[in-house]
Parts: structure tokens; sequence; C-alpha cells
């Protein structure tokens, strides 16, 4: 998941505490039923920082309590009191998903993640085939780790491989190189009948050739799910200030259309724009927010979108990870609580409905937002009339055009 900066002023502002009389109050919008929800845990500690990560992560400077150098049992105190503060918000709902994100999240013991799945069971109702994902480094992998992780219950493991370069490993600045990679795939695959890879492309100094033998060696798994992000200069990193030769547009989009040819030869299909899975093998977790699904963010940084009957709410956590336990410890782990104006929400939600290759059900857009559909009307015949989008009575898909130009189609449902 994409996190939003938080700024600095933000990070000022005292918490934010509301009761839930506060979210149930009449509101502009009428949602005819919720969506599904799901739990997102935000584990803020690496290794090492890489130098094109804006996630909110921080380095493991060897000052926690663990032999990990992270604060474990404090970290899960704080993620439990925040969740608690958080029940009334989503009481009798039901979980589907969850997924552990950071940072490293491989980073904190078997034993920490499980006794922080065990304390999240036991606050919340979870469907009994619940995902529950692990985002995992290479640089953290020992043998049997992952199969610990496994057994803590952890049901789906996402890899952040990257590459399987050593040269390309280096100039990302990733802590594994190729031998640790290959064997945590290895490891990953024996453990986990469902399981994701992390590549990424456009690499510094990278050759279509090389794109091309990173895929063949990532493929030579068979893994379920493979997602693929290019590589590009994010505001407030180190890449930003001492930016790396990378690929020009032209060749980044011949890599893509490869990596689309190359994973359909092996049987995966593009659901998303940049998710390719085997039948049966897509990520809920990703798929709800893409659905504009409901999810709540615990952990420092986290972001949460929460629907009630007449409001769509979004809320963020202290971004500081000391700041973020002192205040959760406290009851008041929000630092950012608001809701989606009524004109935002039909961008919001072709933001990330548009992402998916089946598009999506213009029946969902009216239950998610509580709008009518006279309010993308506008949009959709724009879309449809450049060829970006194709519509029946029931569905809105994105061609191929509009997934090669997502962006332009996106922007067609900014508010006026």
């Amino acid at each position: 998941m994409a996190h939003i900066p938080i700024t600095p002023q933000a990070e000022a502002e005292p918490a934010v505490v509301r009761d839930i009389q506060h979210y149930m109050r009449p509101g502009l919008l009428q949602l005819p039923s919720l969506p599904p929800l799901s739990l997102y845990v935000h584990l803020p500690w690496c290794l090492k920082k890489c130098p094109y990560c804006d996630f909110n992560s921080h380095e493991a400077r060897g000052d926690g309590a663990g032999d990990n150098g992270v604060p474990e049992q404090r970290y899960i105190d704080a993620l439990m009191a925040d969740l608690e503060a958080a029940l009334p918000l989503i009481w009798g709902r039901t979980v589907h998903s969850i997924f552990i994100g950071g940072g490293t999240p491989s980073l904190f013991s078997p034993a920490a993640i499980d006794r922080l799945i065990g304390d999240i069971r036991a606050r919340l109702l979870l469907a009994p085939d619940c995902e529950i994902t692990l985002e995992a480094n290479p640089g953290t992998f020992e043998k049997d780790r992952f199969r610990a992780f496994r057994s803590a219950g952890v049901t789906r493991l996402s890899v952040g491989v990257q590459s399987f370069n050593d040269q390309h490993l280096k100039a990302l600045g990733r802590v594994h190189d190729r031998s640790q990679a290959l064997a945590a795939v290895e490891e990953a695959a024996a453990s986990f009948d469902t399981y994701n890879l992390d590549i990424m492309y456009a690499l510094p100094g990278q050759t279509p050739q090389e794109l091309e033998q990173d895929m063949l060696t990532a493929l030579a798994f068979k893994p379920p799910h493979i997602s693929i992000y290019h590589l590009t200069i994010e505001p407030n990193t180190y890449f930003a200030k001492f930016p790396p030769a990378i690929p020009e547009d032209d060749q980044a989009y011949a890599m893509l259309d490869r990596i689309t040819e190359m994973t359909g030869q092996a049987g995966m299909a593009r659901y998303e724009i940049s998710a390719y899975a085997q039948p049966g093998h897509q990520c809920f977790h990703n798929t709800n927010y893409w659905q504009f699904g409901d999810y709540l963010g615990i952990g420092a940084g986290a972001h949460s979108k929460l629907s009630f009957a007449h409001r769509v709410v979004r809320q963020v956590r202290f971004r500081d990870p000391g700041r973020y336990m002192d205040n959760a410890l406290a009851g008041r782990a929000v630092a950012q609580d608001e809701d989606v104006r009524r004109a935002e929400l039909p961008f919001e939600y072709m933001l990330n409905a548009l992402r998916l290759r089946g598009g999506f059900a213009l029946q969902d857009f009216m239950d998610r937002t509580g709008l009518p559909l006279t309010t993308i009307a506008k949009g959709l015949k724009a879309a449809e009339s450049k060829g970006l989008i194709e519509r029946d009575l029931t569905h809105v898909r994105p061609t191929e055009r509009g997934f090669d130009f997502l962006s332009d189609l996106q922007e067609l449902f900014l508010a006026d």
C-alpha cells in the first residue's frame, strides 16, 4: 500500500480523539451497506533505509529491547492499545484480510508475530478464510524463519526480492544479494501455498536483457503472484537528491510489455496494473483497497479508510515510532481524522477501481460512495470518447489504452 506522507505540521498537532457518535451523526452521503473490512498493521523498522523508499520506515539502530534492535513487545502493546481504541468504529464487522507491512516486518521474531496475530484474533472477528500477509525481505532471512511465520498464523508471504542481479541490488541499496534472494524464495515456496515476489524494473543501468533474466529467474519458481514496480524517484529520498541514471520512458514501457508477455506465457494474469497472479492467487487485501473497501490501519503512520452510514472517513496515525507508541499507549494514536469531501469521492474511487483489469460495477460505485451515477457521467463520457474505457449497462473497464495512460484516465474524475 502507498503511504501518503504526513507533513511536519500535522505531526506537531495534538492527537484526535472522537467517540462513535461523531461518526454516526447525519451527513450528506447515503451508504446502503458497508464494504468488506481489512486490517493493515505497520511495523516501521528496517535494517537499512533504501535510497528509493519514501515509506514510513526507520533503521533499527540497536537501541530496542530485542536482539534485532526493535522494541517488539512495547510496540505490540501500543498496537493493541491502538486497536482497542478503534474497536467502537468497526464493532461487529468481520475482518477479511490482514496485511502486516513496513518497514521490514520479518525483522520481528516469529514469536513476536505469533503474539501479534494471537492478540488480534482475541479482539476481532476474523473470517474463516482470513488472508494474513507478512512482508519479508531476504536480508532478514534465515533457515526455517519463514516456516516459523507460517506456524504463527501467516497464510501469505510477500518477499521483497526486487532483483536477482547483484549489481542492481547494490545500486538499490538492498541488504541482500542474489544467493540470499534465491534461498529466501525457495524457503517461501516450500513454506507457503501462496506467496508474492516483488520485482522492480527500469533500474539504474538495467538493460532489457537483464530485466528478462530477472523475470526468467522469478518465473522458474512458478510463483503464485508477482508484483511489478517501476523504479520511480520519489521526493525526500536519497535518489531525489542524487538521482541515478535510469532507462528512458520508452525503454521502460518496452520492459513492462515484456514482463506482461512473459508472465502471460507462464499462466499468470495481469489482474491489476502492477499485479500478476496464477488463477485463485489474487491478493484479497490489495484487491479490497482497489475496490474501495474499508481498512483500519494501526501502527506508526498507518492510514485508515472507514465507511459509516453517512460518511467516509480517513485517519492517519502518528508517524514517528516513539511518538506513536507514547500516544497509542495513552489511547490517542490518531493524528488526523477527517471526512472525505463529497466532491472528492468520485476521484478517490476511480484512483483505485480503474487500476483493476476487470474495472468496476456501477452498482459498487453507488454502494461504496453513497453517490448517484450522475456524479461520474461527465468523466465516463470523456473517457469513452478518448478510448480509455469500455462500458455497458452494468460495468466499466479500462481498455488497453486506458491501462497505458492510467493517470490521464483517473484525472478525468478530478473535482472541478
